[in-house]
């Protein structure tokens, strides 16, 4: 799995990815260094060499439990963190995007240290990419953002998709 090869030799603690591979012939998809949580649409996987402990946070995400996950991480005598791995997209068979149906100001104040919202939000925005010419889906988050003062923290506006052809 590419995405978990780039963390390890990135060092990164924590990998999110969305649209994550399927399971093949009932063969799981793992890797070594991480433990991951699953859901349908979204894992998060924490490296397993870095003395984090994690808590999963299912009753966050009850109402979009494929395209949310919540996970609160924290190493002895630090401060918590909430990594919140978010997939909004609509439903094929619903009209309605799961990840908007949840309390965001719960997930995000009730998130002790600090709270990490990341994902595929599937919209475009100046917000979060200064050279978007056309904006789409945006205003529900750009909403959140402002409304929580969160910090976008797009590492030099950069792509962070790593196969495929449309940029995210």
């Amino acid at each position: 799995m590419a995405a978990l090869e780039m963390g390890v030799e990135q060092r990164a603690d924590v990998v999110c990815l969305q649209e994550p591979p399927r399971d093949r012939e009932g063969v799981g998809c793992s890797h070594p260094a991480y433990d991951i949580r699953r859901t349908k649409r979204v894992w998060t996987a924490v490296h397993l060499g870095t003395g984090l402990t994690t808590n999963e946070q299912t009753d966050f995400s009850k109402n979009a439990v494929s395209d949310v996950n919540v996970v609160d991480i924290e190493k002895r005598g630090d401060k918590m963190t909430r990594i919140v791995n978010t997939y909004d997209q609509r439903d094929g068979e619903i009209r309605w995007r799961p990840a908007r149906r949840l309390d965001w100001q719960r997930i995000i104040r009730q998130g002790g240290g600090g709270t990490v919202l990341g994902g595929d939000v599937n919209a475009h925005s100046q917000h979060w990419d200064p050279r978007c010419t056309e904006r789409r889906d945006c205003t529900y988050w750009e909403e959140i953002i402002d409304e929580h003062g969160l910090v976008i923290g797009n590492w030099k506006w950069r792509s962070r998709r790593i196969q495929g052809a449309h940029k995210s």
